[in-house]
C-alpha cells in the first residue's frame, strides 16, 4: 500500500550523543576518515546500509543500541574526541588567517551544482565536482567562502539499462529533511525566504537550505513551497532539466536569488559580507544584476547603472569552464527581455541595458541571442579558465569582445583545477603516507598543499607499492563484481543467469578505467575502433588488460546514449565480458572506489575539447597512471614519468572519422608495445620495477601541483584578493569617477589617431642590443595624455608580419601639442632579439584603477600611410 503522507521521524539521541547529531549535519565527514570510522562503529551493519550516510545511519539506529553507546565509555572518548577535534578545525586559525591583511573578509561562490558526497546528489559531472572540492579545500585552507547553488528535489538522475543496454533514467525525489542540511530560519522561527517577481504579476518564492561544509555554508535555495503555483514550484526540480524558460528561471534563481540568500545569511549568523563574488560558469551571471540594482538603493549609494556596474565589476571573478560555444546557456533575447521588464524582476534597471550585457557584439554572433558567458566576462573584471591550454582557448573564443586586440591580450587568466585530495585517496594510501611523514604533515601536504616534490614517497619501498596497488585492485575487482551483478538484475537477468560473473576481472591483471559524462567530444568508443585488435588485447596470453567503464549521457542526447549502447553491447560479449564492464549510474561513490583500483586512467577527448578534466588527477593521487591526450591539464604537465600522451591529428584538415581512426591506432599501440610491456615487465624480487618507479615519480611530482589546496590558494593570491582591493577602491565617488571617465572616453575615442612614426634607423638592419629611437604623432581629440598610454610593441615577426612573443613599452610625451592639437611621443626601442623583428605603435586608455590595458576594449593602430617610413627592423 502507498503512503497519503510522508514525515521524517528523527531519532532522539541520548544527551551523552548529542555531539553525533552535529557530526552528521557537518560535511566534514564525507573527506574525515575518522569521523566516518566512529560512524561505523554505531553500527556497522546500519551504515553498511546507509551507503555510509550518518543522517540515514542514525535514523535506521534502535534506541536500545543508542542507550548501549550512551553507556560505553570507550566510545564516549571517541566521540569527545571526534567532536573537539572538529570544533578546532571550525574555530582555529588555518593558512588564510595566516597571511596578513588584504584578503577579503568574505567570498561568494556560486555554482549550479555542487558534489560534496553522493549523500547529497546535487552534481552531474565534473562541474559540480570541482566546485564541491572547491569548498572542501577552502575550508581547509580557512578561506570565508560562502557557496550558493540549487536544491534539486530530484537531483540529476539515476541510470539504469535496458536489457539491450539503453540508458534509463529514473528520477528519485529527495526530502531535504532527510538529507544533512538544516534550514535558514529568521530571528522568530520562521523560515527565510528570497522572491523574485515574475511577468504578469506573479512570484517565485523560496527557502534557503544549509549544508555545512566543514567551515564554509553552503546555501541552497528550493521553490518547491506552497505559496508557489505548481509551475514555479517545479522551477528547482532537477539539474540541467526542463526547457528554455525553465532554464532561465532557474539561472535568475540562482543568481538573483542567490545574491538575497547570502543577504540573509549573513543577516541572520553574523557572517562577514562577501567582498568578492565569485561566478562558477555562465549560468549565476545574473547575481552582477541583482547587485546593480541594490547599489541603485538610497543606503548603498545611489549609483546609477554605470557607477554601479563598475563597482561589481571591481569585485567579480568569472570562471568559464567550456572550450565550446554549444557548451554556453544561450537565451532568446525577447525571453530574457519579458523576465525583466518594468511588471517583473528588477524594475528599476533599464531592460536595454541588460539585454546589451548578453549581446554578442562580435563577427558571427547572434543578434537575437542572450549569452550568459557574455554577460558573465562584462560583469567581472577578472577572468580564468581552467587549464594553461584551456585559458589560451578561451581568450581565442572570446577575442570578439575586445577587437583590436590580439588573442594573448584578452584579459581572461588561468588557474588550473585541482581535486580533493582528503576525499578521493583511498584510506590504504593515506595511512601509507602518514607512516611516512606522521599524520599531521601528510594531511597537511594534502590539503594545504604548497611543496614543489613529496620526497617522502621515495623512501617507501618497492615491495610496499607493489602490494598497495594489488589491494587496491582487488578491492575494485570485488566491488565491480557486486555492481555488475547488481545491473543485470536490473536488466531481467536471474541470478541462476549470473554465475559467470565471479570470474569477472582478475586482480593481478592490468586494469585500465574510463569514466566520465558521456558528450560525444570525450570519444566514449573511441576504443572500440577496431574491435578485433581491442579484443586481442583484452585476451592477450601474456599481456592482457581488463577495462572498466562508467559514465551517463544527458537525458536528452540520444546520440551519448547510442555510444553508451554501443559499449554496453560489445561488454556483453561472451568472449570478452570477464575482461570489460560497463557499470551504470556513475557517480561519486562510485568513483571513490574506482579511481585507486586502476593501474591506467584512459582518457582520450577530442582536442582542445576538455577544458581541464580532473579525473585523472584523481588517479594519479592513488598511484594510478595516466594514458591520455594533450589536453586540459594533461597537456599542461605531462612528463613521460607520469604515464603516456597518446598523439593526436588535430589539423584543420583531417575530418572526424580520419581522425578517430589514427588516433584509436595510436592508442593500441601505446597499449601493445609501452603500457603492456612495462606493467608486465618483472625486474629485481619478480616486481615491475620501471612501474614502480613511474607510479612513484606521479605521487612524489605530480601529486603536489593537482591538489585543490593549491588551486584555491591561487585563486585567492592571483584573483581574490586583487578583487577585493578593487573592491574596496571603489568607493560611491571613486565609482562615478571611473564611469564618468569611460563615457568620456568612449565618446571621444573616435577623435583619437596615430598620424605619423618615424625611427633613426637608417637602414632596414640593425645589430642585436642596438636602440634607435620612435617618434610618434598622435591625434587625442578631446582627451589629454593623462587619458591614454602610447606604446611601442616590439618582438618577432612571423612571414605575414604578425608580431609573436611581443613586449610593450611605453613613449613619453614630448613638449606640448603642435598647432594642429597633435602631440608628441618619443622613446627608445631596444633591438633584444635576433632574426626577424618588427614593431608598431598603438594608443590605449590608462586609468590608475583598470585591472588590464585590455579592459575597456579600445585600441587605436596606425593607418598604413602613418608607416611608410618607419621600416620594419632586422628582416
Amino acid at each position: 500500500m502507498k503512503a497519503i503522507r510522508r514525515f521524517t521521524v528523527r531519532p532522539v539521541l541520548p544527551e551523552p550523543l548529542r555531539p553525533l547529531s552535529d557530526l552528521a549535519r557537518n560535511l566534514r565527514w564525507s573527506w574525515h576518515a575518522e569521523t566516518r570510522d566512529l560512524f561505523q562503529s554505531v553500527d556497522p551493519g546500519h551504515w553498511a546500509a546507509a551507503e555510509g550516510d550518518p543522517v540515514r545511519l542514525l535514523g535506521r539506529v534502535s534506541p536500545a543500541r543508542l542507550a548501549e553507546l550512551a553507556e560505553d565509555r570507550r566510545f564516549l572518548r571517541r566521540l569527545t574526541a571526534v567532536a573537539d577535534d572538529l570544533n578546532d578545525y571550525v574555530t582555529g586559525d588555518r593558512w588564510y588567517q595566516q597571511q596578513g591583511d588584504g584578503l577579503p573578509a568574505a567570498v561568494a561562490y556560486f555554482s549550479p551544482e555542487f558534489g560534496i558526497t553522493a549523500a547529497l546528489p546535487q552534481y552531474s559531472g565534473g562541474l559540480g565536482i570541482l566546485a564541491g572540492d572547491h569548498l572542501k579545500a577552502a575550508s581547509d585552507l580557512g578561506a570565508p567562502l560562502i557557496g550558493v547553488g540549487l536544491l534539486y528535489r530530484h537531483g540529476y538522475f539515476r541510470q539504469t539499462l535496458s536489457r539491450d543496454g539503453w540508458q534509463q533514467e529514473h528520477y528519485p525525489v529527495l526530502d531535504p529533511n532527510e538529507l544533512p542540511l538544516t534550514q535558514l530560519k529568521e530571528d522568530d522561527g520562521t523560515p527565510a525566504r528570497v522572491s523574485l517577481a515574475l511577468p504578469g504579476g506573479r512570484a517565485l518564492h523560496a527557502r534557503i537550505w544549509v549544508a555545512q561544509v566543514g567551515r564554509v555554508p553552503l546555501l541552497l535555495l528550493d521553490s518547491d513551497v506552497e505559496e508557489n503555483d505548481p509551475a514555479e514550484r517545479g522551477v528547482t526540480d532537477r539539474l540541467y532539466g526542463g526547457g528554455s524558460e525553465h532554464r532561465l528561471l532557474q539561472e535568475m534563481l540562482l543568481g538573483i536569488g542567490g545574491v538575497r540568500a547570502v543577504r540573509a545569511y549573513c543577516r541572520l549568523t553574523g557572517h562577514a559580507e562577501p567582498e568578492v563574488f565569485h561566478t562558477n560558469e555562465g549560468h549565476a551571471g545574473f547575481l552582477g544584476l541583482e547587485r546593480i540594482a541594490e547599489l541603485g538603493r538610497p543606503d548603498k549609494g545611489s549609483l546609477d547603472f554605470d557607477a554601479a556596474l563598475e563597482t561589481v565589476r571591481a569585485g567579480t571573478v568569472f570562471t568559464t569552464h567550456t572550450p565550446v560555444p554549444a557548451g554556453i546557456d544561450r537565451f532568446d533575447r525577447e525571453l530574457v527581455a519579458r523576465h525583466f521588464g518594468p511588471d517583473a524582476e528588477l524594475s528599476g534597471l533599464d531592460p536595454r541595458r541588460v539585454l546589451g550585457l548578453g549581446t554578442e557584439t562580435y563577427p558571427g554572433g547572434e543578434p537575437g541571442l542572450f549569452n550568459m558567458a557574455v554577460m558573465g566576462l562584462r560583469l567581472a573584471q577578472r577572468a580564468n579558465g581552467v587549464s594553461l591550454l584551456h585559458g589560451q582557448v578561451s581568450r581565442e573564443m572570446f577575442a570578439g569582445l575586445w577587437p583590436g586586440f590580439d588573442a594573448e591580450e584578452v584579459p581572461i587568466t588561468s588557474v588550473t583545477n585541482g581535486v580533493h585530495a582528503p576525499t578521493w585517496v583511498a584510506p590504504e594510501v593515506l595511512r601509507l603516507g602518514s607512516r611516512q611523514l606522521g599524520v599531521q604533515r601528510a594531511e597537511d601536504a594534502l590539503t594545504v598543499g604548497g611543496s614543489e616534490r613529496w620526497d617522502a614517497v621515495a623512501e617507501i619501498p618497492d615491495q610496499e607499492i607493489w602490494e598497495l596497488r594489488r589491494t587496491l585492485r582487488e578491492q575494485l575487482v570485488l566491488e565491480v563484481r557486486s555492481r555488475l551483478r547488481a545491473s543485470w538484475r536490473q536488466r531481467g537477468a536471474a541470478d541462476a543467469e549470473l554465475g559467470w560473473i565471479d570470474g569477472v576481472l582478475d586482480p593481478d591483471v592490468l586494469t585500465i578505467g574510463f569514466a566520465r559524462r558521456v558528450p560525444s567530444y570525450k570519444r566514449l568508443t573511441l576504443m572500440l575502433r577496431d574491435k578485433e585488435r581491442l579484443t586481442e588485447l583484452l585476451l592477450h596470453p601474456q599481456r592482457p588488460v581488463q577495462i572498466v567503464v562508467a559514465g551517463k549521457a544527458h537525458p536528452a542526447d540520444d546520440g551519448g546514449k547510442k555510444l553508451v549502447q554501443e559499449l554496453v553491447r560489445f561488454a556483453d560479449d561472451p568472449r570478452v565480458r570477464h575482461r570489460i564492464v560497463f557499470l551504470p549510474d556513475y557517480g561519486m561513490g562510485m568513483a571513490q572506489k574506482l579511481y585507486p583500483g586502476c593501474d591506467i586512467w584512459l582518457n582520450n577527448p577530442l582536442r582542445p575539447l576538455e577544458a581541464c578534466g580532473t579525473s585523472g588527477m584523481k588517479a594519479a593521487l592513488n598511484g594510478c597512471l595516466n594514458l591520455s591526450v594533450l589536453d586540459g591539464w594533461w597537456d599542461e604537465w605531462f612528463q613521460p614519468d607520469f604515464g603516456w600522451a597518446i598523439p593526436t591529428a588535430d589539423g584543420a584538415s583531417t575530418d572526424h572519422e580520419r581522425r578517430d581512426d589514427i588516433e584509436a591506432a595510436a592508442l593500441y599501440e601505446l597499449l601493445e608495445g609501452r603500457v603492456t610491456a612495462r606493467f608486465y615487465e618483472r625486474g629485481r624480487a619478480s616486481l615491475p620495477d620501471r612501474w614502480i618507479e613511474m607510479v612513484r615519480q606521479t605521487l612524489t611530482l605530480l601529486g603536489p601541483k593537482v591538489l585543490a589546496g593549491r588551486m584555491v590558494r591561487e585563486y585567492v593570491e592571483r584573483l581574490y584578493a586583487p578583487a577585493a582591493q578593487a573592491h574596496r577602491a571603489l568607493a560611491p565617488d571613486t565609482a562615478r569617477e571611473l564611469a564618468g571617465w569611460k563615457a568620456r572616453v568612449r565618446s571621444a575615442w573616435p577623435g583619437v589617431s596615430v598620424d605619423h612614426v618615424e625611427t633613426t634607423a637608417p637602414t632596414a638592419t640593425a645589430e642585436l642590443g642596438s636602440s634607435v629611437v620612435l617618434r610618434v604623432r598622435v591625434g587625442l581629440g578631446e582627451l589629454t595624455p593623462d587619458d591614454v598610454e602610447v606604446q611601442v610593441v616590439s618582438g618577432r615577426v612571423d612571414s605575414g608580419d604578425r608580431i609573436t612573443d611581443a613586449s610593450t613599452v611605453p613613449l613619453k610625451p614630448v613638449g606640448n601639442p603642435d598647432l594642429e592639437g597633435r602631440w608628441l611621443y618619443e622613446g627608445p626601442l631596444f633591438l633584444d632579439r635576433t632574426g626577424p623583428f618588427g614593431y608598431t605603435v598603438r594608443i590605449l586608455p590608462t586609468h590608475r584603477l583598470l585591472a588590464s590595458t585590455a579592459e575597456t576594449g579600445l585600441v587605436t593602430a596606425p593607418p598604413e600611410e602613418a608607416v611608410e617610413s618607419a621600416g620594419v627592423l632586422l628582416r
